[in-house]
């Protein structure tokens, strides 16, 4: 703070996966002058991973979150895949993908339904005590029950594959550990017509609700980018193979058909000294004019199809929001997910169907056959490396993970300005608008304990000083 300045900080931020805070300085005149989203974790997992085996690294990394697991077991275990020089049996591929699209129900279910329903049904103005999954459920009790039960259907896919529903040790180099059983595969066909309801009823929602927030949508996020993820043939939504796709905020493909094992050719990766969180950018267009959003917002902008009939018919009313350009503000974010979880439903039934998804031959068998490997999914957050160098032994010499919430960094900390300049003003902080400015964090849903790797939590204290140090407001959350 300066004779000049005065800063407001809201730490931690809340309804989110972790801890930070978010800083906003105003000059004099009150107008918002900067605002930055710190990240305040550290773990160091790229650290402690070197000289453990690769063996051991889909089993290891899937313990960086207890959210989202599941994706870092997959990209682990595709880049133990690299280093082993093998192509995984079909049925493994299979299998994999199926586990995958439980993790992206499981994760986008937990964050429409738990963190950001009780903004968009309670209302952004609520009461922030009862502005929670607890209010949700006295105020819409069947949705909040139905929402429940859609993660926990996630979490059961997650279950029949790999035996429990958080921190599997199953994908591993090869392949995967275990094939899928009769019982399972009937268990799950059993839970798929509650499923697909339950989506589409939210969507339906979902649509019916949005209009009401025009003008957080205008404020929360809306700004042009390039948008980064993973694509099949033809341009098809995917979620665990294909190459990577950049595109613009006007449609326009920026590159195309990137292999992911050259990732670094198009990547880069700065660094703040607020923050432990890296900034990852799109190396031609420099730092950090290369900011690019990665995600459910990204993948539906970027893809040309969705691939199943019932997403497909989503996915074009969703780009209608704007008028068939790519959707450009955060806060449909959360559309985005309802049609992820639609194209998940209708994958896993198809999925489920197919005769080899019962076969036994699961897993590759090879020795370590290359030094470098690189792994590359789709998280329910974005697109997410994992990039390993191993000696002979296969030990690990150097780890390096791209986390997708990292990538959204500079997206992050452009949405939390925006919102900022937007609605704050003067000498108080209403806790409608500084919610809305959390709001905006929410909508790209980020992991916090992904990216950065800590533990710990603190109360919300939001103090905003006026230029000659006096406390003109004050608002602490227990």
């Amino acid at each position: 703070m300066s004779g000049n300045t005065k800063t407001i900080t809201i730490d931690p931020v809340t309804r989110l996966e972790g801890h930070a805070k978010i800083t906003i300085h105003q000059d004099k005149n009150g107008d918002v002058t900067d605002a930055r989203f710190h990240i305040t974790e550290f773990r160091g997992f790229e650290k402690f991973c070197e000289g453990r085996p690769v063996w051991e690294m889909p089993a290891i990394t899937g313990r960086i979150c207890g959210i989202c697991p599941v994706s870092h077991l997959l990209a682990s275990a595709k880049a133990g895949d690299d280093i082993l020089a093998v192509a995984i049996p079909r049925e493994a591929t299979r299998l994999r993908r199926l586990m995958n699209l439980g993790q992206f129900l499981q994760s986008h279910a937990l964050s429409f339904f738990h963190l950001s329903a009780p903004d968009l049904l309670l209302g952004m103005d609520g009461d922030p005590a009862t502005r929670n999954v607890f209010g949700l459920m006295k105020e819409a009790p069947d949705l909040a029950r139905e929402g429940i039960r859609l993660r926990q259907f996630g979490q059961i896919v997650i279950e029949c594959l790999g035996g429990k529903k958080i921190h599997p040790s199953w994908a591993v180099p090869g392949g995967v550990s275990a094939p899928l059983s009769e019982e399972n595969r009937s268990l799950l066909r059993e839970r798929l017509p509650e499923a697909l309801q339950t989506v589409q009823k939210a969507l339906s929602l979902f649509q019916e609700i949005a209009p009401k927030f025009a003008a957080e949508a205008a404020a929360l996020g809306d700004f042009p980018s390039l948008f980064m993820g993973l694509v099949g043939e033809n341009g098809v939504w995917e979620h665990y193979e294909g190459k990577l796709r950049f595109g613009d905020s006007e449609g326009a493909i920026v590159a195309d058909g990137i292999d992911p094992r050259d990732y670094r050719t198009y990547i880069g990766e700065a660094v703040e000294s607020w923050s432990y969180l890296k900034f990852p950018y799109y190396k031609k267009h420099g730092y950090p004019e290369g900011m690019y959003r990665v995600g459910p917002l990204a993948r539906l902008n970027i893809c040309e199809s969705m691939g199943t009939p019932r997403a497909e018919a989503a996915w074009q009313a969703f780009r209608q929001t704007s008028g068939g350009k790519p959707v450009t503000s955060s806060f449909y974010y959360h559309y985005a997910r309802l049609v992820e979880m639609l194209a998940a439903v209708e994958r896993i039934e198809s999925g489920l169907n197919e005769p080899e998804v019962l076969s036994d031959h699961v897993r590759a068998d090879a020795g370590i056959n290359r030094l470098h490997g690189v792994g590359a999914s789709e998280a329910p957050r974005g697109t997410l490396f994992h990039d390993y160098t191993v000696d002979r032994q296969g030990l690990i010499q150097k780890c390096n993970l791209i986390i997708a919430t990292g990538q959204n960094n500079l997206a992050m900390n452009r949405t939390v300005l925006q919102a900022a300049q937007h609605y704050i003003k003067g000498d108080s902080i209403p806790e409608g608008l500084l919610n809305r400015i959390e709001a905006g964090v929410r909508s790209f849903d980020p992991c916090l304990s992904c990216s950065t790797h800590a533990f710990g939590q603190m109360p919300l204290q939001v103090v905003l000083y006026g230029p000659d140090g006096g406390t003109l407001d004050e608002r602490t959350r227990d």
